[in-house]
């Protein structure tokens, strides 16, 4: 498969605090990818760096073959790149359905019926559909969860990112959480997914890559990134000599 995504020496430090060291990855089309790592890692930032939320000091983004390191974010949405945050942000003003037509109309450029479908079709998807003429601002935790998915996959995106979107949630509430990604992944949509519920990630994804300090330490298949010694010292808090 080729790279829809390749991440070059990328760098980015405030002050004394680097957050991205030289990080350098690909993600594949079609691929979904698990980030690991403790609370500071650079996680955030690195989507942040990705989306055009943060630019970068040095390195390189590439994105379905073209150069994107310095593009604004909203040309990166509009080429396919979109994103939940780990604090569900909805439009608490608005409906449900509106907050999806957002990302149809901003993101992905729709308008009319066509906006409006996408945005229908999606809250179904994401298990809203009954919830489309709620306010945003009185949905529980899981729903505005799904609806930081919903808006993001309105927008259409090529490159879903989902930042700890399972935090927080029931087992229960996780366990439908993951077989909506699944969906969304077997329909063709690439992902990046940063969590720190790690049994929800090893549902998923099919490669893990760890970071600490904003640098890569470990990447590979999920079941022995998580038997690596040194991935259990730095993430799980185990000595390797233990």
């Amino acid at each position: 498969m080729s790279a829809l995504l390749s991440v070059k020496n990328l760098q980015k430090s405030f002050g004394e605090v680097t957050v991205a060291d030289a990080s350098s990855f690909d993600v594949a089309q079609g691929e979904v990818v698990g980030i690991l790592g403790p609370n500071g890692a650079g996680k955030t930032s690195l989507f942040n760096l990705i989306t055009g939320a943060l630019r970068a000091d040095r390195g390189t983004i590439q994105f379905n073959g073209r150069d994107i390191t310095k593009l604004p974010a909203a040309v990166r949405c509009k080429m396919g790149v979109a994103r939940s945050f780990q604090i569900p942000q909805p439009f608490v003003g608005m409906t449900v359905f509106e907050n999806a037509l957002v990302g149809a109309t901003q993101g992905a450029g729709l308008r009319g019926r066509e906006a409006e479908a996408v945005a229908l079709d999606v809250l179904t998807q994401t298990g809203l559909g009954d919830k489309a003429n709620m306010r945003a601002g009185a949905l529980s935790l899981l729903e505005r969860k799904r609806l930081e998915l919903a808006r993001a996959l309105s927008a259409k995106p090529k490159l879903l990112l989902l930042d700890e979107i399972a935090g927080g949630l029931t087992d229960a509430e996780c366990g439908a959480l993951i077989e909506t990604i699944k969906r969304i992944h077997a329909s063709g949509t690439t992902i990046i997914w940063i969590e720190h519920v790690v049994h929800a990630l090893m549902a998923v994804a099919e490669r893990l890559i760890v970071i600490d300090f904003g640098r890569k330490i470990a990447e590979g298949e999920p079941r022995a990134i998580m038997d690596s010694a040194e991935v259990k010292e730095i993430y799980l808090g185990i000595d390797a000599d233990g």
